[in-house]
């Protein structure tokens, strides 16, 4: 913990230096906290938005009654440069500044700190698998379960030696896929989940994921129908993350998280809001153009996926793009949210970003209900300008709902039971009465 000793010093140095204008202030704990709950909240509906796309089982040119192919061009385009792999990469930085958090505020020593996370993280695993498993094969958690123990291995690490090898993590898929392009045995991985998805299918009397997942999903009214695919889907999920290299970038993205948060460089930052204007403007004009061309990129998935050169230009522009692109756009929500009358309005998210986990899950249940045939099977119907609006349906819900349940309860109801299940007990739920 000796690193926390030199950060106390930096920051009162830095205060101190900087309290002669009158413009800036110190960042307060409280502020800090509302801050993370600020961006784990604007994650959750940009991942949801990302996520419908999926439960939609939405296929380009088919006629849905919510398809309007023109307009949806544009949407998807939008949606393409501006939102997807930019929320999920700040809910992965989020994680490892949380995890850096749990260490600074441990009493206990090193090792204790580090056994009593790693009880958090198996689990995150078990309620992760669950929701791999048995709900929707498109899962997060339990794939930062498994992250996460690499990144408390690492934690004693220098400063500098977790950012560099943040970078080097996130910019590693560009080199992976060069060597997957020269030597297909480094694609083993994925080759094998590949097959053991398929073996999954077939033990289940169906082809394999192309042909028989939609039919099945959009008409069953079986609910073990829907969790068979979920288990056979599964091992395709991850070997999508190995060929396009997820598991690297998101261990990178968190290390630098846990480095922002060690170093406290949220606050220190916020004490020169003119330069973080400044950078946010043209951290915009840059990147905004280069996810541009990461579009026009993508367009060609078949060159990427059969290893072309195109593929490699495409996961270079997405190691250079995408993730600085979501610490632009967290450097403006962190600008906006010290407006007073701009962190007014964004105060109803705080709640669903205290309860990230539940309205994640939440998510997932929801979509299931609504698109596949054991709910309202509204599957194939709903194009991108439509789900968008969904979301912001679903999620102004969430918002809504969110806040009402703290008013009574402490913690969301997966918070509770994770957090039962960590301390080895049932934990008070209920909000103290006063």
């Amino acid at each position: 913990m000796h690193y926390y000793n030199n950060i106390a010093i930096d920051q009162q140095q830095a205060s101190t230096d900087n309290m002669k204008d009158k413009d800036f202030a110190p960042i307060n704990k409280s502020n800090r906290l509302e801050y993370l709950d600020l961006i784990r909240g604007i994650s959750i509906f940009g991942i949801l938005i990302v996520n419908l796309r999926w439960f939609s089982l939405y296929t380009p040119g088919f006629n849905g009654v919510f398809v309007f192919p023109e307009i949806d061009h544009v949407v998807r385009t939008l949606q393409y440069i501006f939102i997807e792999g930019k929320f999920y990469s700040m809910f992965s930085l989020l994680f490892g500044w949380g995890i850096a958090l749990q260490i600074e505020r441990s009493r206990k020593d090193d090792a204790s700190t580090a056994a009593f996370i790693r009880r958090r993280l198996w689990f995150m695993l078990l309620l992760g698998g669950i929701h791999l498993f048995f709900i929707w094969e498109g899962d997060i958690v339990f794939l930062y379960g498994l992250t996460g123990f690499i990144l408390v291995a690492l934690r004693n690490y220098s400063n500098r030696t977790l950012f560099i090898t943040g970078i080097l993590l996130i910019l590693s898929p560009i080199l992976l896929y060069f060597l997957k392009m020269h030597f297909s045995w480094i694609n083993w991985p994925s080759d094998i989940l590949y097959e053991a998805g398929e073996k999954v299918y077939q033990m289940q009397g169906l082809i394999d994921q192309d042909t028989s997942r939609t039919p099945v999903l959009r008409e069953t009214k079986n609910i073990f129908s829907i969790i068979g695919i979920t288990w056979a889907d599964a091992p395709y999920r991850f070997a999508y993350l190995f060929f396009v290299s997820r598991i690297p970038k998101v261990l990178g993205t968190m290390l630098i998280g846990f480095v922002i948060a060690r170093t406290d460089f949220y606050p220190k930052a916020m004490l020169h809001r003119k330069k973080l204007v400044q950078i946010f403007i043209a951290g915009l004009l840059i990147f905004v153009p280069l996810n541009v061309v990461l579009f026009l990129l993508v367009k060609n998935e078949e060159a990427y996926y059969a290893l072309q050169p195109q593929g490699l230009y495409y996961t270079a522009f997405y190691a250079l793009t995408v993730f600085p692109l979501a610490l632009v756009y967290m450097i403006g929500l962190a600008l906006a949210f010290k407006k007073p009358w701009i962190n007014k309005l964004l105060r109803p998210v705080l709640p669903v970003g205290r309860t990230a986990f539940s309205n994640y899950v939440g998510q997932s249940l929801i979509g299931i209900i609504l698109f596949y045939g054991i709910g309202f099977g509204w599957a194939e119907q709903f194009g991108p300008l439509a789900w968008t609006i969904l979301a912001v349906i679903i999620f102004t819900v969430q918002v809504f709902f969110s806040g009402l349940w703290l008013k009574y309860f402490r913690f969301g109801l997966l918070e509770w039971i994770w957090r039962s299940f960590t301390y080895g007990k049932i934990q008070p739920i209920l909000v103290a009465k006063k």
